[in-house]
C-alpha cells in the first residue's frame, strides 16, 4: 500500500514538473529565475481570476473524483457526479476556478459551477434576443412546474398549452424565458407562447394557401348544437350543421364524432378575421337538381319515415331528398288525431308525389292516394232513398253521426229526427252507441258528406192533420213539456199540440204548474190546426 502511494506521488510530481516546463516555455526569460517560483505562478495566473471559466484536461480518475489539469502547480479534484455522462482520461473540460488555493494549498475547481455559469450566460442571451430554449419538466409544484433548462426555472400553469398537466412530467419541450433575475436566481418560462407563435405561423400559412372550393383534411376538434369546429392544422374552420349533409341532421353528433379525420370543402374565408366556412355535403352533387326528373308529379315511390310532427310525416326518398305527407293526405277514411296513428319512425311507406317546389326544396306527398278514394264509390253503394242501419258514433248539438263503414259516416240532422220538429238535442231521441235505422237523403262525395234521416222512415203525419184534428174536436194526450208560455201535449207519435197558458184555466194563473203536471193525461179541445206551420192549438179551459 505504501509502495502504491509512493508511485502515485512520483507520477504526480512528474506531471507537475512537465506542466511547469510548459508554463515556463511561455514566460519571458526574465521570469525564469531559479528559486523564484512564486513569481512564476503569479505570472502564469495573473490573467485568470477566481470565478472565471478555464479549460482543463482530465489527467486521472481516482475513486469518485476526476483529476483535472488546468496548467497550475497542482491538479484540481472534481467529483464525478458533476459530469453529465462518462468521463475518460484525456477529455477536455471547461471548469470554474473556484479558488486558486485552499487552506491546504490546492486549487479548487468546479465543473458544475462552470456549466451553470455558461447556462446562465446562454439563457440570459436567449432572454435578451427572445429566442427559445429547451428544457425538461422535472416535477409539479404549487402553481406550476419546475423545469430544468440548464438552470432551475418555473413554468406557471397558466403558461402551459394543455389542460392535461400530469402528462407533461418528464417531457422535453421548447420554452421562452419571460422573466429573468440572475441575482435572485429567478427564471420564469412559458411553453404557451411557443405554441401560440407556432399556431400563428401555421394560421398565416394556411390562410395564404386557401382557395374557395378547395378540399382540405382536418380533425373534428369540437361539436356544438349548431355545427362542428374542424382543426385544419393550426386554424379552425366552422362546419355548420346545414352544410353537413343534403339530408336531415338533427344534431351534428349524428354525423361526426370528436377526433374524426375528415375532408371538407372551403366554402369561404375572411383572412382579416381568420374565419373559415366549411362544407361536407358540397363534396357530392345536390340531389335536388334532378328531383323533378327522378320523382315526377303523380309517380308512386317508396321512402323511409324520418320525422313525425303533429301536422304530418317527413319521408326520405333518397339521401338529401325528403317530402312531407300531411296528416290530411294520409287516409281517405280514418280520423287521425296524430300521424303516429298510422306511421312510425323508420317505416318504409309507399307514397304518391303530389307537387314539387324545387326552388324551396319541398315535395308534397300523399299516402291515401296510393289506394282508390272510397268516397268515389259512396254514391253507388248508398243511393238516395236507401234504408240502412248503423251505430251512433258521435252526438253533437246539431245532430248524430252514424258509422256506415270504417271511415265513412252519415249525419242525421236534428231536424230530421222527428216530424214534430221539437227536438232540442239529439240525445232526446238517440244515444251514443245505439244502433238505429235511417234513410239516405243526400250524398256529396266531393265534400265527403252523407245526409240521413230518421223521420223519413215513416209518412209525415202532418199531411193529414187538417182532416184528423178539426176545430172544436175533443182529443186526448199526454203532457210532454211545460214552458212559461204553456204546455205541449203529444196527441200521437210525431204530433204535438200547444196549450197556451191563457187556455189552461178560467182562473188567472202565473205558471202552468199551478194547474197541470208533466206526464199527466188530459183531454183538450182543438182550437185550430195548421199543417203548413206544423202547429195545433189546444184549450183545456173549454173542456
Amino acid at each position: 500500500m505504501e509502495r502504491i502511494e509512493e508511485d502515485e506521488k512520483i507520477k504526480k510530481d512528474e506531471r507537475v514538473e512537465e506542466k511547469e516546463t510548459e508554463v515556463l516555455e511561455g514566460i519571458s526569460p526574465e521570469a525564469k529565475i531559479p528559486g523564484d517560483m512564486s513569481k512564476l505562478y503569479d505570472q502564469t495566473f495573473q490573467h485568470i481570476a477566481e470565478g472565471e471559466i478555464i479549460k482543463g484536461r482530465v489527467v486521472g480518475i481516482s475513486g469518485t473524483e476526476a483529476l483535472v489539469d488546468v496548467g497550475f502547480k497542482s491538479e484540481g479534484c472534481i467529483p464525478l457526479r458533476e459530469f453529465q455522462g462518462p468521463v475518460e482520461v484525456g477529455d477536455e473540460v471547461n471548469v470554474l476556478l473556484d479558488k486558486v488555493e485552499d487552506k491546504e494549498g490546492r486549487i479548487v475547481l468546479s465543473k458544475w459551477k462552470a456549466d451553470r455559469l455558461k447556462n446562465w450566460q446562454k439563457i440570459s442571451t436567449a432572454f435578451q434576443e427572445e429566442r427559445m430554449v429547451e428544457g425538461t419538466i422535472n416535477k409539479q409544484i404549487r402553481g406550476g412546474f419546475e423545469v430544468d433548462i440548464g438552470v432551475d426555472a418555473f413554468l406557471p400553469a397558466s403558461q402551459v398549452f394543455t389542460r392535461n398537466l400530469s402528462r407533461l412530467l418528464g417531457q422535453k419541450l421548447p420554452f421562452k424565458v419571460i422573466k429573468l433575475n440572475k441575482r435572485s436566481r429567478n427564471v420564469v418560462v412559458s411553453h404557451r407562447i411557443i405554441k401560440e407563435e407556432e399556431g400563428k405561423k401555421n394560421r398565416e400559412k394556411i390562410l395564404s394557401e386557401l382557395e374557395k372550393g378547395q378540399l382540405r383534411k382536418g380533425r373534428v376538434k369540437n361539436i356544438t348544437d349548431f355545427g362542428a369546429f374542424i382543426d385544419l392544422g393550426g386554424i379552425d374552420g366552422l362546419l355548420h350543421i346545414t352544410d353537413m349533409s343534403w339530408g336531415r341532421v338533427s344534431h351534428p353528433s349524428e354525423a361526426l364524432a370528436m377526433g374524426d379525420e375528415i375532408e371538407v370543402v372551403i366554402l369561404g374565408f375572411d383572412k382579416e378575421k381568420g374565419k373559415i366556412s366549411l362544407g361536407l355535403k358540397q363534396k357530392t352533387p345536390n340531389p335536388w337538381l334532378m328531383v323533378e326528373e327522378n320523382y315526377p308529379v303523380g309517380s308512386k315511390v317508396k321512402g323511409k319515415v324520418v320525422n313525425i310532427t303533429t301536422y304530418g310525416a317527413f319521408v326520405q326518398l333518397e339521401k338529401g331528398v325528403e317530402g312531407l305527407a300531411h296528416i290530411s293526405e294520409m287516409s281517405w277514411t280514418r280520423r287521425l288525431n296524430h300521424p303516429s296513428d298510422i306511421v312510425a319512425m323508420g317505416d318504409i311507406v309507399e307514397v304518391v308525389v303530389l307537387s314539387i317546389d324545387k326552388e324551396n326544396q319541398k315535395i308534397s306527398l300523399g299516402m291515401k292516394q296510393v289506394e282508390p278514394n272510397p268516397w268515389e264509390r259512396v254514391k253507388e253503394r248508398y243511393p238516395v232513398g236507401t234504408r240502412l242501419q248503423g251505430r251512433i258514433r258521435n252526438l253533437t248539438d246539431y245532430g248524430a253521426f252514424i258509422e256506415l263503414e270504417e271511415g265513412i259516416d252519415g249525419l242525421i240532422h236534428v231536424s230530421d229526427m222527428s216530424w214534430s220538429g221539437r227536438v232540442g238535442h239529439p240525445s232526446e231521441i238517440v244515444k251514443k252507441g245505439e244502433k238505429v235505422e235511417a234513410v239516405v237523403l243526400e250524398v256529396d262525395p266531393e265534400n265527403k258528406k252523407i245526409s240521413l234521416g230518421m223521420k223519413q222512415l215513416t209518412t209525415d203525419p202532418w199531411l193529414a192533420v187538417r182532416e184528423r184534428y178539426k176545430p172544436g174536436q175533443s182529443v186526448k194526450g199526454k203532457v210532454t213539456k211545460l214552458t212559461n208560455f204553456g204546455v205541449f201535449i203529444e196527441l200521437e207519435k210525431g204530433i204535438e199540440g200547444l196549450v197556451h197558458i191563457s187556455e189552461l184555466s178560467k182562473e188567472p194563473i202565473s205558471k202552468p204548474e199551478e194547474v197541470i203536471s208533466l206526464g199527466q193525461d188530459v183531454t183538450a179541445k182543438v182550437l185550430r190546426a195548421s199543417p203548413e206551420e206544423r202547429r195545433i192549438g189546444l184549450s183545456l179551459k173549454e173542456v
